[in-house]
């Protein structure tokens, strides 16, 4: 989807900025397990304190036949017993806490990852939009154009430019798209690739972080678009060049901090902008219930509070990951936080073995939880009982 993230993780070098919308999703065979070390249940800090019922009914949502995440490696489950799993995931009432614990514990494996873990949050932000344009909606997200293809070893052409995931096949063959600044600048206005209109261009700025974002239509209808694609080049934190140019603290440019700056600097605020070059396209996204999360790179919608976005190359899609980190739970704010949460997107800024990105729901309450999510974690894989690491 955009990821996915919170769009600033300032505070640590080695975190590349920002989620510029949910990549595609990797193959689930692709990822390789990080160094990690047994651990028993009783020695995860808030293992018992969380309810595991919720994540339980994200876990679910991977056990549809064939059961393509769970055969694959590093689960790599035979079908049949893929099937017995959620067999047993079905039968326990996710309103059982104690019995959806005893599941995962009984089923499941501890291994705690032996690298520093980083955690930051991301929301679908909700805002006004218009399908046609009018003088109050005026800037529009941008559907993907033709010709648009990721590079692969395959396809990469030999003076391809070095980190540039995206170009455009034309007869003369793979080129690079225009960046963030000629787009701004009208590369592609004669393309007619107009999605919808949005009333305020920080709020498309956001909307190019996240990767997602469910739209209240003039006429009254819900639009949810979702990433279709980018023109490949990498991510910048308009953050950090604030911070690296002394205009701020990473603890002052929070997600509402930078918004803040955004909104006091107008006539500086499209320079800063083209300092992203990375540029997000969009597509309409129908889901069956409205209610549910925006799609992530596993397929799959969201769930609030128990979607974790990961680097696929070292956690595969549909892995439970218990992560304590030292912020408050915001369902119970007395208590640190401390979830089984379910690996089920991605993001370009997500990289690491241990770096995760939480998806805290939609709309304004969401967003304001996602922007204070910049934590030092631990985080904690659970394998199926049985298959070896």
């Amino acid at each position: 989807m955009a990821t996915l993230g919170l769009l600033l993780a300032l505070c640590d070098p080695n975190v590349p900025g920002s989620l510029t919308g949910k990549a595609a999703a990797m193959s689930p065979d692709h990822a390789s397990l990080p160094t990690m070390t047994e651990i028993a249940f009783g020695a995860i800090p808030g293992w018992k304190e969380d309810d595991q019922g919720k994540a339980l009914a994200a876990f679910l949502r991977f056990c549809a036949p064939p059961f393509p995440f769970l055969k694959a490696e590093p689960f790599g489950l035979t079908e049949e017993k893929a099937a017995d799993l959620c067999w047993d995931a079905s039968k326990v009432p996710a309103s059982d806490r104690d019995a959806a614990r005893s599941f995962f514990e009984t089923r499941f494996t501890p291994f705690r990852i032996d690298a520093s873990g980083f955690v930051t949050g991301y929301f679908e932000p909700e805002l006004p939009a218009s399908r046609v344009r009018t003088p109050e909606f005026s800037v529009p997200l941008l559907r993907a154009p033709a010709g648009l293809e990721a590079v692969t070893d395959a396809n990469r052409p030999e003076d391809w430019p070095d980190g540039l995931s995206h170009g455009r096949r034309t007869d003369k063959g793979l080129v690079p798209f225009p960046d963030r600044g000629a787009i701004m600048d009208g590369a592609l206005a004669d393309e007619h690739l107009e999605l919808v209109w949005l009333a305020n261009p920080i709020d498309a700025y956001f909307v190019h972080v996240q990767g997602s974002a469910r739209l209240r239509l003039t006429d009254g209808s819900v639009m949810r678009v979702g990433y279709a694609g980018k023109a490949g080049y990498p991510y910048t934190s308009i953050a950090r060049v604030l911070v690296e140019r002394g205009e701020g603290t990473p603890e002052e440019l929070t997600m509402s901090g930078l918004r803040k700056w955004l909104e006091d600097n107008a006539d500086r605020r499209d320079a800063l902008f083209k300092e992203n070059r990375s540029f997000i396209f969009f597509r309409e996204v129908t889901l069956e219930n409205p209610e549910d999360g925006p799609i992530g790179a596993a397929e799959l919608p969201l769930v609030a509070g128990r979607s974790l976005a990961v680097d696929p190359r070292h956690i595969p899609y549909g892995m439970p990951v218990f992560v304590s980190a030292g912020i408050p739970d915001p369902e119970r704010p007395e208590t640190q936080f401390g979830r089984l949460l379910i690996a089920d997107d991605t993001g370009s800024a997500i990289r690491g073995p241990a770096r995760g990105d939480i998806f805290t729901g939609s709309g304004d309450r969401a967003g304001e939880i996602a922007g204070e999510i910049r934590h030092q974690a631990e985080m904690i894989l659970l394998l199926p009982r049985g298959k070896s690491r």
